[in-house]
C-alpha cells in the first residue's frame, strides 16, 4: 500500500467557498498554474498568496469548491503551495478536479469545528487519520482508495496514466 503523509499549517475558510472566490473568473484565460497561484483565494483574502507557505493545508466547511467546474481553482491552490484541502464536504466536480491535478482532498466530518487557523496538522492518508498537532485532537476520515493515493503520488491523473500505460 502506498503511504502518504501530509504535515502543514492550517488556513481555515467557511461554508460554500465557491470557485469564483478561490480564483475569480477574470483569470480564467490564464494557462500557467504559477500565474493562477498569484490569485489563489483572491475573492476572500487578496493577500493569501503572499502569506501561504509550501505544505500548508486548507480547511473548509460544507460544499467547498461549489460553483463552476473550472480546473483553475484546484490548480491555483496546488501551485500556491497548498498540500491538501480538508472539508466537511466538497462540490463533486471540485473534488474530482483536485484529485485529477494531484491535489489531495479529504472529507472529514467535524473538521471545521476542530481546528483553528494556524494550527499544525498531520494527515495519514493510509490510516484515514488527522492529528491536530497544536491541540492533540484526532479525527478520522474514510481513507482514499489505493488507486487514488497512487494518482496523487504520481502528481495527478495525466501523469499516472503516462506512468502506467505500459501495464495495461
Amino acid at each position: 500500500m502506498t503511504e502518504m503523509r501530509i504535515d502543514g499549517r492550517v488556513w481555515k475558510f467557511g461554508d460554500d467557498v465557491n470557485t469564483d472566490l478561490i480564483i475569480p473568473g477574470k483569470y480564467l484565460e490564464m494557462v500557467d498554474p504559477k500565474e493562477m497561484a498569484q490569485h489563489a483565494m483572491e475573492g476572500i483574502d487578496p493577500d493569501f498568496p503572499r502569506k501561504v507557505r509550501k505544505g500548508d493545508i486548507i480547511i473548509g466547511g460544507t460544499n467547498f469548491g461549489c460553483g463552476s467546474s473550472r480546473e483553475h481553482a484546484p490548480l491555483a491552490l496546488k501551485y500556491v503551495g497548498i498540500d491538501a484541502v480538508i472539508a466537511e464536504s466538497f462540490a463533486r466536480i471540485f473534488y474530482r478536479n483536485a484529485i485529477n491535478i494531484g491535489l489531495p482532498a479529504f472529507e472529514c466530518s467535524g473538521i471545521a469545528d476542530s481546528v483553528s487557523e494556524g494550527d499544525r496538522m498531520e494527515i495519514d492518508t493510509t490510516k484515514g487519520k488527522i492529528s491536530n498537532k497544536t491541540t492533540g485532537e484526532e479525527l478520522s476520515f474514510v481513507p482514499l482508495p489505493e488507486f487514488l493515493v497512487e494518482v496523487l503520488g504520481d502528481g495527478g491523473l495525466v501523469t499516472y496514466i503516462r506512468n502506467h500505460l505500459n501495464e495495461w
